[in-house]
């Protein structure tokens, strides 16, 4: 088990690819920490996990409150005592052009996205620091390297300014023996996807050289690798999982 005993945080745990993510690290003996504001979502996922005889710590919090974010950490260190990998993967995406995009949805996208992932890291990062270890890896999209195709401005927008926190935060903190990387999904089998019209999807995967839709374990796959000890040497790295949809 590549992360037994492990305390692991994933935000945005109770559907979609943060389950997935969330259900991988159990199998793989971590003490996970799923976060949601989806109280109904995050008792369901609790229940499933129960089901296999395993447990977790599932927290309610608002990744957008600094105050919240700071109050949910202090709960996981004070179960746990140390925290070993924070999965960034909450995110939120709103539809619509520049024309039609209110300043309200805007803000609401890169105050989730962005700054909510930057209040997730500025959390962990002293107890990551005291143990001189720690992994961080943001779910970002395809969006944030080619910009916004169906959705409007700010989803690309703050998955980009993710990156480059990520990138930031990987160089600062290597000297405390802390890697910070990204995953940017594409075309994933999810609700969101789901609702698509057929022939949307059929669009879609004509432009995917792989012939497919991606799954949500396939985006859990890469986050382990990444924040696994297979990849000790990997930091500042954005891992493409798009099946060949952008090649960089």
């Amino acid at each position: 088990m590549r992360f037994k005993d492990q305390v692991a945080i994933v935000t945005g745990a109770a559907k979609g690819i943060g389950r997935s993510i969330a259900l991988a690290l159990i199998d793989e003996g971590a003490k996970v920490v799923p976060v949601d504001v989806d109280c109904e979502a995050l008792r369901s996922l609790r229940a499933e996990v129960e089901k296999r005889g395993e447990q977790i710590l599932p927290v309610a919090c608002d990744i957008e409150k600094s105050p919240d974010v700071k109050a949910m950490v202090d709960q996981v260190l004070g179960a746990f005592g140390r925290i070993d990998l924070l999965v960034n993967n909450a995110g939120i995406i709103r539809r619509g052009t520049i024309e039609t995009v209110s300043e309200e949805d805007w803000d609401r996208v890169i105050a989730v996205n962005l700054k909510g992932t930057f209040n997730c890291c500025k959390a962990v990062v002293e107890p990551m620091k005291r143990q001189r270890s720690g992994k961080i890896v943001n779910v970002s999209s395809i969006a944030g390297k080619l910009g916004d195709i169906t959705s409007a401005p700010g989803y690309g927008s703050s998955k980009a300014g993710a990156d480059a926190l990520m990138k930031t935060l990987a160089r600062q903190l290597a000297p405390s023996g802390i890697r910070v990387n990204a995953v940017a999904p594409h075309a994933i089998e999810t609700e969101m996807s789901a609702q698509w019209p057929d022939e949307r999807k059929r669009e879609v995967i004509a432009g995917i050289p792989l012939g497919r839709l991606g799954r949500p374990e396939d985006v859990a796959a890469a986050v382990l690798f990444l924040a696994s000890d297979d990849a000790s040497f990997i930091t500042g790295e954005i891992l493409d999982v798009n099946g060949g949809t952008f090649m960089d």
